[in-house]
């Protein structure tokens, strides 16, 4: 297959691109090469594409508070001109979208179908994307991922590593509930989800089980060759952040399992796979 990724310099764009790479002909742009905002740009950029996996997003949740015009046509007009150009063309649309779309006042994992409720910029213009793509009737699975890190970028475990070579003491949030994700196993899921022919939909890319971002520092500061004893457990209110955070943001996966395709991994046993590749890219 001819598959076209945008957002390709990104942590998760660089895992997906190497993962396709390796059975298909592959055209990685970014932003310098496709602004996928402008049709004019994407129409000649998925010419004679089969597939278009769409890892670009505005993903700085905070900024987004206030700068969501900017969050908007990246994360919601830009994959409407995607999907657009992709139903008239017939070639299939994989698009990233977010946990954020929910409310995170759940207590059991969210389903494929669970109402949306965003409560921050960001998710309201990744839930528009979702709803864009949608409206523009072609073929399409969205894939909603979650607490994402990797080699390819800055994320939590690669900065908490970091700091904890440097300090004696962390505070870190113990009241958010998620399931740490591994780049490389997302990019693996959409590989199988795109040679396996999914039906269209919607589907959870996440890994299994869950755990909140203290207890992963811990895991993360062990995986470093440090004492996990130095992280200590806060509540959210003791860092106020712009955006709200969903205090639950596990997701279910069940529309996986209904098509016979294998989920993600428990998040720890991935962990204890991605650690040695990840942080090795601590600098």
């Amino acid at each position: 297959m001819r598959i076209v990724v945008t957002g390709a310099a990104g942590m998760l764009g660089q895992d997906v691109t190497s993962r396709l790479s390796t059975r298909h002909d592959i055209s990685a742009v970014d932003r310098a090469q496709v602004d996928i905002t402008v049709p004019d740009e994407v129409g000649p950029a998925i010419e004679g594409a089969d597939v278009v996996v769409n890892c670009a997003a505005y993903t700085a949740v905070d900024d987004a508070e206030t700068h969501e015009g900017e969050a908007f046509a990246i994360n919601a007009l830009g994959p409407g001109v995607l999907a657009r150009a992709c139903a008239a063309a017939g070639v299939r649309l994989v698009h990233i979208s977010t946990d954020y779309v929910f409310d995170g006042a759940a207590t059991a994992p969210y389903p494929h179908d669970a109402t949306p409720r965003p409560r921050s910029a960001y998710g309201r213009t990744k839930l528009a994307g979702e709803w864009a793509i949608q409206a523009a009737g072609g073929d399409h699975l969205i894939l909603r991922t979650a607490w994402l890190y990797g080699a390819g970028g800055g994320c939590f475990p690669r900065t908490i590593a970091r700091v904890a070579a440097a300090r004696d003491h962390l505070d870190v949030v113990a009241d958010q509930h998620g399931a740490p994700t591994w780049t490389v196993d997302v990019a693996d899921l959409i590989a199988r989800l795109v040679e396996g022919g999914a039906p269209r939909g919607i589907y959870h890319a996440t890994a299994g089980g869950e755990t909140t971002w203290y207890d992963f520092a811990r895991a993360t500061v062990t995986a470093a060759g440090l004492d996990a004893g130095i992280v200590h457990p806060v509540t959210s209110e003791a860092f106020p952040r712009p955006a709200a955070r969903p205090a639950y943001s596990v997701l279910g996966h069940e529309a996986l399992r209904a098509i016979g395709v294998q989920p993600i991994g428990e998040w720890h046993e991935r962990w204890l796979e991605a650690a040695p590749s990840v942080l090795a890219a601590t600098g």
